[in-house]
Parts: C-alpha cells; sequence; structure tokens
C-alpha cells in the first residue's frame, strides 16, 4: 500500500524531509574548517588526521542504497528515524572526545546517517500530494548541495569563536530536533516490499566500494602507482564483478540489477556520476582561490569565515532554482531539466575562466554551476523512479545517490592531483598556479557537458502523474487501493504487474 498526503500535510511533510536532508548533508563540511588542525587537535599525524573525513564518505558510501533497500522492506519512515538517531549517536561520539579512534568512529555512525535523503526522495513518493511531488522532491534532491553551502561558514564562526567541540553537539542538537519533527509529521507507510534482506550482497556491495572509494580518496596520499593503490583497485573490480553475478542470481537482491541496466536508469546513474563531479570540483576550486594571497597575483585574500561567507549564495541560489527545475520537468519532463542543468554547470565553468581573478566573479560563476546542479539534482530522482517499481524506489534512491557519491570522491582525487601538479612553492609551501585552476574548471565543464550527452541518449519522458493515478491517499476524498487490484475513474479494475505499475511509468513531477 501506499499513501499520498492532503495538500495540507505535504508542506509540513517536505519541509521536515528536506531539513533531514540539509542537516545530514551538514556534517559532510563540518569539519573543512578544522582540517589544518586536526593533527593538533586529535594529538595524530596529517595523514591519519585525513581519516575524519575519509571515514563518513566510506560509510555514507556504502549505507545508501543499503539504507534504501532496508526501506524498501521495513518501512522507510521508520529508517529515517534510524539515519537521524545515527547522525545524533555520532555527534555526541565526536562532542566527547579528543582523540583520533574515537572521532573516526564517531564520523563514521554519522556517514551512515547520510541514507536520510534517498530514503526521504523515495519517501514523497508515497506521502506528498501529486501536484507538490515535483517541488518536494527537487528540494529533497537539492538539500546536499544546501546543506554543503550553508555549512562551511556556519562552522568557520563556530570554530574562530568557540571551542570546536561545540559543532558536534549543536549538530547532535539540531538532528534530535529533525528527528522528533519527522516523527511528527511523517505518517507511517507499510512497507513496499517484500522478501528477505541481502545480507551476503550488503556485505559484498561494502567491500568492494571500501576498496574502491579507499583507492580513490587516498591514492594521491598513497601513490597512484603504490602497491597499496593497485590492489585496492584490483581487488575491487574483482568484488564487485562477483557482486555483480551473485545478485543477478539471488532471489532477494539488494540492488536489481536488471532494473539498473535499463537505459534510463543506467544512463541516469551515469550522469549523475559526472555532475556530481562538476559540482565538486567548484566546491574545491573557489574557496581556495578565495582564500589564497593577493601577493600571488590571482589569490583574493579572504579569510576562512569570509571565504565561507562569500559561498553562502550557492546554496541560496540551488534552494531558489529548485522549485524553477521541478515546473520544468513537470511541462517538458524531468529529462530536460537534467539536460537544462548540465548544460548550465558547463556554462558555469565557462563563465569561470575569464571571472575567477575576482570575488565577486568566483561568486557568479559559482552560483551558475550550483543553479544547474539544483535543476540536475532535482530531476535525477524522478526519472528513476519512473523506470523502477514503487517496491524499489528507496533502493533505486540510494543507488542513484552512491553514484553521486563516486563522482564527489573521483573528483576530489582528479582536482587535487590537477591542482598538485600545476603548482609551485611559494615560502616553503606547494601552491596551485591559475592555470591549475583553470585546467580544474575545464575539466569540470567537460564533465558536464559529458554529462549532458548522455541524457540526449535517456529515452523520451512518459506521460506525468495526475492526482487520479496515484492508488491511495490518507487525507480525505483519497482513492484507496485494496488487495492487488486497482479502479480508476472509469470503474476499471487493474492489477499491477510487479515490473511496472501505471505509476511507475510516470514522472512523479
Amino acid at each position: 500500500m501506499t499513501a499520498s498526503a492532503p495538500a495540507a500535510r505535504s508542506g509540513a511533510v517536505t519541509a521536515a524531509l528536506a531539513a533531514a536532508g540539509i542537516v545530514a548533508s551538514l556534517m559532510g563540511t563540518l569539519m573543512i574548517p578544522l582540517v589544518g588542525e586536526l593533527p593538533e587537535l586529535l594529538h595524530t599525524s596529517a595523514s591519519s588526521a585525513s581519516w575524519v573525513i575519509t571515514a563518513p564518505l566510506l560509510t555514507g558510501a556504502v549505507a545508501t542504497p543499503v539504507f534504501g533497500r532496508l526501506g524498501d522492506l521495513y518501512g522507510k519512515r521508520r529508517l529515517l528515524l534510524v539515519c537521524v538517531a545515527l547522525l545524533v549517536a555520532g555527534s555526541v561520539i565526536c562532542a566527547l572526545t579528543s582523540s583520533l579512534v574515537p572521532m573516526v568512529a564517531g564520523r563514521a555512525v554519522q556517514g551512515v546517517g547520510m541514507g536520510v535523503v534517498p530514503l526521504g526522495i523515495s519517501t514523497m513518493r508515497d506521502v506528498v500530494a501529486p501536484e507538490r511531488m515535483g517541488t518536494s522532491v527537487a528540494f529533497m534532491s537539492s538539500s546536499l548541495g544546501i546543506g554543503g553551502a550553508l555549512g562551511l561558514p556556519l562552522s568557520a564562526a563556530v570554530v574562530q569563536n568557540v571551542d570546536w567541540h561545540v559543532l558536534f553537539w549543536g549538530s547532535a542538537a539540531v538532528s534530535a530536533l529533525i528527528g522528533l519533527t519527522v516523527a511528527r509529521c511523517l505518517p507511517p507507510v507499510p512497507p513496499a516490499a517484500k522478501g528477505r534482506f541481502d545480507i551476503p550482497g550488503a556485505l559484498g556491495l561494502a567491500t568492494g566500494l571500501v576498496c574502491l572509494l579507499l583507492a580513490v580518496s587516498k591514492g594521491a596520499e598513497w601513490g597512484w602507482t603504490s602497491a597499496t593503490s593497485g590492489s585496492l583497485l584490483a581487488a575491487a573490480v574483482v568484488i564487485l564483478l562477483a557482486w555483480g553475478w551473485f545478485e543477478l542470481r539471488t532471489t532477494h537482491p539488494l540492488v536489481d540489477l536488471r532494473a539498473t541496466v535499463r537505459r534510463r536508469v543506467l544512463l541516469t546513474n551515469l550522469a549523475s556520476v559526472l555532475i556530481g563531479f562538476a559540482m565538486f570540483a567548484q566546491s574545491l576550486i573557489a574557496p581556495r582561490l578565495l582564500q589564497l594571497p593577493t601577493s600571488l597575483g590571482y589569490g583574493l585574500g579572504q579569510s576562512m569565515l569570509a571565504a565561507g561567507l562569500w559561498m553562502v549564495p550557492t546554496g541560496l541560489a540551488m534552494m531558489a532554482f529548485s522549485p524553477l527545475g521541478a515546473r520544468l520537468s513537470a511541462r517538458s519532463g524531468p529529462r530536460t531539466s537534467l539536460l537544462t542543468g548540465a548544460l548550465i554547470v558547463a556554462l558555469g565553468y565557462a563563465l569561470a575562466l575569464p571571472l575567477m581573478d575576482s570575488v565577486l566573479g568566483i561568486v557568479i560563476f559559482s552560483s551558475v554551476v550550483s543553479i544547474g546542479v539544483a535543476f540536475a539534482y532535482g530531476a535525477m530522482p524522478a526519472i528513476i523512479m519512473s523506470g523502477v517499481p514503487r517496491s524499489e524506489t528507496a533502493a533505486a534512491n540510494g543507488l542513484n545517490a552512491l553514484m553521486r557519491s563516486i563522482g564527489l570522491s573521483v573528483s576530489s582525487a582528479v582536482t587535487g592531483v590537477v591542482l598538485a601538479q600545476l603548482s609551485h612553492t611559494v615560502g616553503g609551501y606547494s601552491v596551485p598556479t591559475q592555470d591549475g585552476f583553470r585546467v580544474a574548471a575545464l575539466i569540470g565543464g567537460a564533465a558536464a557537458l559529458a554529462a549532458a550527452l548522455l541524457t540526449l541518449a535517456i529515452p523520451r519522458d512518459a506521460p506525468a502523474v495526475t492526482a487520479d493515478r496515484v492508488p491511495v491517499d490518507l487525507g480525505a476524498g483519497s482513492h484507496m487501493e485494496r488487495g492487488n487490484h486497482r479502479q480508476d475513474r472509469a470503474g476499471r479494475r487493474h492489477r499491477p504487474s510487479d515490473e511496472n505499475t501505471t505509476a511507475d511509468k510516470g514522472d512523479f513531477t
């Protein structure tokens, strides 16, 4: 059974879920202002301290598809509350320590809580009124970028004025408040899928992803040609191939690979990797340029707090343009929104080349990139959900979130290598050259253009879902779904297929 909340409740549900996504994304930028000070604060080496940043990326990547499947099987509201509880627990662990191991453990627990975003997106398909579906999904999907942009200046302000542990006490309190809000606003919805949880599949995917992402995120530090990096990459390939073989043969797979290789879903996931790459490249280029000293001739001399504040418009732009992307999806289909977003991101990088020598120019090109990401991120879940059965929406969105995470990790590695290779020594420190930033911008723009080309190959959108095609409404005057049949306005009864229900064929915008 599914549910569609009345319009009056849809706004509260959307606000609660989007707030949960923003808080979860804040966890990713929480420690960025402290990166340089972590070795001293945790009494460890710089290489060991880097695990504070790496740990949540690894656990978040693994948790998103796993928690998505658990949500399909055992109820998305329940798993959403579990994720929020993990955000609280991870924050408290970090707030109580000044040692490396418990800090890494706490950050890893926070990373697991990142499953909030794909779970929230798929939940909207069940509980948000159809006429608000597009705007709600777009806003929830954009919450990652919004939280990331707003989190940097907030964290910098806290770090510069009070003890750094306050960051985690604050995130624990806010996460707890969000959990209470979600519990109050979100109606219970029965599980959409049947069967058992695929434990071997979850372990196989987790192992393969950890090997892959460790090699990508630590390759520059360990050396790309080192035995460690090479062994991890080789292990990732072997394990993920074996995992795919197993998933195709098990009765209740963690991920339905036959659904994910459908052209519509596969190409959208590949485009997600590229859009994630392009988005993160901008977040690496802009703040660094802002903080480099003006004596270099291309640095803009901003403090850490000022640089964070200059990035706030990027988050606000993403928030403002998400509804516009939803309206475009409703009118022309989410495929058009994804294509538009990819092209806007590419335009933003084109603007970066002549504009990166001024603070205002940095703000303009970063905001344009963020606007494009808002269009693209809002469209991806709609395309994914229109290509999979309702019983697999959370797992499919979890996999799509994983693809974005892979794009972020690869972007971090590639952009880091480019800036490291195109650098010079100033005052005993290695500093990227202006050409290094330009090359990184060109690569980000190329990734966006590649995403646009992939989008052109996605099949054209099916007709949009309308209110009379949504099976159940928790509010008054709802259409009801009983047993295995559904009745439309004309009185005809339909038996939904396990592969593709009527609702599955539409675009949820």
